[in-house]
């Protein structure tokens, strides 16, 4: 009767504590990678005055261009870690009329250790 009664409180325990945030972290989450995975090194090798088909050689082609015709394209890449926090790094590239590049922003820059 008493291993009964001890089993039974063992489920109810194991049964009410189960949607609890303590053992979040017992619980395998995978990493999520998404986008374009950006190297200190290749972002360094860009800079003004590349053509668009150079920059896409040496970086790949872009997450996103903008469709409208203003010749602006996006390097997006978002990390997801098990049980850390989100980390994202965008490359924005702007390029004028002729496909030279004009512009670059790099949030937040990468550092030379990645």
């Amino acid at each position: 009767m008493r291993s009964k009664i001890l089993t039974a409180a063992t489920a109810a325990l194991l049964l009410t504590t189960a949607g609890c945030s303590t053992l979040e972290r017992v619980v395998y989450r995978p990493d999520i990678d998404q986008g374009n995975y950006l190297v200190a090194t290749d972002v360094s090798k860009i800079h003004t005055g590349m053509t668009q088909q150079q920059v896409a050689y040496t970086l790949g082609t872009p997450m996103m261009s903008d469709p409208f015709g203003s010749n602006v394209w996006y390097y997006v890449f978002r990390q997801e870690p098990g049980h850390e926090k989100v980390t994202q790094q965008t490359l924005t590239l702007t390029f004028n009329s002729n496909g030279i590049l004009t512009n670059i922003d790099n949030k937040p820059a990468l550092s030379k250790t990645k």
